[in-house]
């Protein structure tokens, strides 16, 4: 294929993806009753706190998708090193791509082809990493929040507690080892003869040492605080009799259960909002509100990042150029 040609199919494919991402937006917004319950329930309320509390609450969403090129960037650095801003533009590109892909694989494409194409695969690697530190910190909260909700709400013999909470130390503790000591899945890969043909593409999971695997995974636990306080703002500001505690709680289990459910971003609103009334529903039954919050959250954190990553979808390089090739 010549370069025109290349150049002329880039194009078709950046219009395509720019297209198709507006249309499920838009289709998913027009059709989105939660949001309009949220919208309901802010009627009687000063538009000088809303704007606020939403502001505040956008402002964490771009300071989480900002931790999360951070992170990307430093991930980058044994590979191709990128700049900041370079890396937020693969980052809310990646957010495009994803709104319309299962379990957010159009994530990882959107970033990698900001890449140079011989380091695209590698580059798919270093991202899992970053995705299992995440992941990490998602199970092992999710697994304490669970130990409070059993003890809370459910009514279960002590014998039977204590094991559950054995179980959840060795859970976490299990998580914890494995991602501190990630290089040995490149040993175990590499003792496998079909996979060992690929290791040039693996091989950078032996070079991620603990210092490093610790500064990445301080970018997750950033995240992770980022995240769950626009839950927790908006959870008070629109259900305040609501424990602090049962927030934490309630948040920590509601991001177990996501993780563990396989979704598509843009039609992920009506999974979240399932979950969360059945969760919240022990400590309140103002169920419209938990939808409510659930959906504007969702609004914020992944449809208006999607939207402005159709700008960079333009800087895809799909194929490649001379000096990076």
């Amino acid at each position: 294929m010549t370069g025109k040609n290349k150049k002329i199919l880039s194009i078709f494919i950046k219009a395509a993806i720019v297209i198709f991402a507006f249309w499920f937006i838009y289709h998913k917004l027009v059709a989105n009753k939660n949001l309009h319950d949220f919208s309901t329930l802010l009627k009687d309320i000063p538009q000088i706190e809303i704007i606020t509390i939403i502001g505040i609450v956008v402002l964490l969403m771009f300071v989480n998708w900002f931790l999360e090129a951070g992170k990307w960037k430093y991930l980058m650095s044994h590979i191709e090193p990128i700049s900041f801003y370079r890396a937020i533009e693969s980052v809310f590109c990646g957010l495009t791509l994803a709104i319309f892909t299962p379990n957010r694989l159009g994530e990882y494409g959107g970033r990698v082809f900001f890449l140079s194409p011989k380091r695209r695969i590698v580059g798919i690697v270093a991202m899992s990493v970053g995705s299992i530190g995440q992941l990490v910190l998602t199970n092992v909260f999710g697994a304490v929040a669970v130990c409070f909700f059993v003890y809370r709400f459910i009514p279960i013999d002590p014998v039977l507690f204590i094991a559950l909470v054995f179980f959840a130390v060795i859970f976490c503790l299990f998580f914890l080892i494995f991602y501190f000591n990630i290089r040995w899945l490149n040993g175990i890969l590499l003792s496998i003869k079909f996979t060992r043909k690929y290791k040039k593409f693996y091989s950078i999971l032996g070079r991620y040492r603990k210092r490093e695997l610790f500064k990445i995974i301080t970018y997750c636990f950033a995240r992770y605080l980022v995240f769950s306080s626009q839950y927790f703002i908006l959870f008070i500001w629109l259900i305040p009799g609501l424990h602090y505690a049962d927030i934490i709680m309630m948040t920590c289990l509601l991001f177990l259960v996501q993780s563990a459910l396989p979704s598509l971003d843009l039609f992920d609103v009506g999974i979240r909002s399932v979950t969360a009334v059945e969760l919240f529903k022990h400590v309140t039954d103002q169920h419209v509100a938990v939808i409510a919050c659930t959906a504007s959250i969702w609004l914020i954190n992944i449809i208006i990042p999607a939207i402005l990553g159709t700008y960079f979808v333009f800087k895809l390089n799909f194929f490649g150029n001379l000096k990076s090739n």
